[in-house]
């Protein structure tokens, strides 16, 4: 009893608490049906992707599709859309049909190549020469620079490599080449990639074109006091580094290169400007001649503007003129020609 007198307030208020305990799981119990009648169903977002007997509804605009179970509760959204890397590596040699306008450089250019390594995977259809080009011919197309070789029967991959400057790890590390590491062996006419190989050119007579009298093939050797020499090297005459219209050909004994109406020209060697003179001259409309004193002379024409004078020196690089489309042409653009000795010259053979 002495107990009992001494943790009475204790035993009561566990006792009080144990029944309002009681009590609340009792109401929770039997109020359940009205709390769940009441309350919101439960929306969740998630990316995972849905079992196959559930239904999806159609597509929304942002290519994300709303997917919902039976009870209308669940809400998934699953992104369909796959990235694909654009700029995968490609190790394959494609062909290309040439076309009106191409050019060895332009070609090149396009695809992101140097104009060796074109001449060098096409021996049989150029023969090392860019005037070999012709429309309609097939060119391989190699994915890097280097040499595209066709494999022979005594060759060894340490001697095609020190052959083409080359080092054998590089041929057998192309993934192009496809080569099993654990047996690493060509056979004979197999068609190889040796990135970053390089050789001398086979060398070809370079033809020279008679001279023509198109009124404008005296445009060296000129009155004019002796000035700026060139140094034989050409640089572009414009920013625009391709074809516009007609290629050096028989009937065309010059290159039009793509320059919208007012973009600059260049003079594309040092030299002594002979002709600097605007109206319809033979054809040319605002026609820029310039001896180079070296044998070489340029001439750029259908010039919107002309910056130099007669006799002027001007330097490779100096602003000129301004392109245009004067006298017979049909489009904005620069005609350009080189000359040497009075005979023309296909200019693909000098510029860089």
């Amino acid at each position: 009893m002495p107990f009992l007198k001494k943790h009475l307030f204790s035993i009561l208020s566990w006792i009080a608490t144990f029944a309002l305990v009681a009590g609340i799981l009792f109401l929770a119990y039997t109020n359940k049906n009205a709390f769940v009648e009441s309350a919101p169903p439960i929306i969740i977002e998630v990316t995972a992707t849905p079992e196959s007997n559930e239904a999806t509804t159609a597509a929304t605009e942002d290519n994300t599709h709303p997917v919902e179970n039976n009870a209308g509760a669940i809400r998934r959204y699953i992104t369909l859309k796959t990235l694909i890397p654009e700029d995968r590596p490609d190790y394959e040699i494609f062909q290309y049909t040439v076309a009106r306008g191409d050019s060895t450089f332009s070609i090149a250019t396009e695809n992101n190549i140097e104009p060796e390594t074109l001449l060098w995977a096409n021996y049989e259809t150029l023969e090392d020469s860019p005037d070999s080009l012709r429309v309609g011919q097939e060119l391989n197309i190699p994915p890097v620079d280097g040499i595209y070789y066709t494999w022979k029967e005594d060759d060894s991959i340490d001697n095609i490599a020190y052959e083409f400057e080359t080092d054998s790890k590089d041929i057998l590390s192309w993934p192009g080449n496809d080569v099993d590491l654990t047996d690493p062996t060509f056979e004979a006419g197999d068609k190889i990639m040796i990135p970053g190989g390089s050789r001398e050119f086979v060398q070809w007579v370079i033809p020279i074109e008679a001279s023509g009298s198109s009124g404008t093939s005296g445009v060296s050797g000129s009155s004019c006091p002796a000035g700026a020499v060139g140094s034989g090297y050409f640089i572009w005459p414009a920013d625009n580094h391709y074809l516009t219209g007609n290629d050096f050909w028989s009937g065309h004994l010059a290159i039009d290169i793509a320059a919208n109406t007012g973009a600059a020209i260049y003079a594309a060697d040092s030299g002594v400007v002979t002709m600097a003179q605007g109206g319809y001259n033979y054809g040319y409309g605002n026609v820029i001649a310039i001896d180079h004193g070296n044998g070489f002379a340029t001439l750029y024409a259908h010039l919107s503007q002309i910056n130099v004078g007669t006799c002027q020196s001007v330097y490779a690089g100096q602003m000129i003129g301004l392109s245009g489309n004067t006298g017979n042409s049909f489009g904005a653009h620069l005609h350009f020609e080189i000359r040497h000795n009075g005979a023309f010259e296909n200019p693909w053979r000098w510029l860089p």
